[in-house]
């Protein structure tokens, strides 16, 4: 969350959705949401549905990348799924929701209709 709110402009009324996991519940979780006025969305207690497309995305990453490997090390890790995350998923992988390209580009087509530089 941290390198997000370093990157992304936290103004534009943000909104942060998640289950209810115990880490986002977490009073400093909270806190750090508060004070940079990112709105905290949380789905409904039992219902898978409120975060699918997080869910989703959590199958693609353990079905393309994570599945089958063994890490040496947590910094292994964290490092190897940022690198999918980072480098992949975002910027390489096309995602049919939109219409076939990286979320990347997306973006950018985006701001471009926005009339904003990207």
């Amino acid at each position: 969350m941290k390198m997000a709110i370093l990157h992304r402009d936290s103004d534009k009324g943000l909104i942060h959705h998640s289950d209810r996991g115990v880490q986002y519940a977490a009073e400093g979780f909270q806190y750090l949401l508060e004070d940079n006025k990112i709105v905290c969305s949380m789905s409904r207690k039992g219902n898978c549905w409120d975060n699918a497309c997080v869910e989703s995305f959590f199958g693609i990453l353990k079905n393309e990348w994570v599945k089958g490997k063994i890490y040496e090390t947590y910094e292994d890790g964290e490092k190897d799924i940022f690198k999918y995350i980072e480098v992949f998923y975002n910027r390489k992988r096309r995602h049919a929701s939109l219409c076939y390209v990286s979320p990347a580009v997306y973006e950018e087509m985006h701001e471009m209709k926005q009339g904003r530089a990207a």
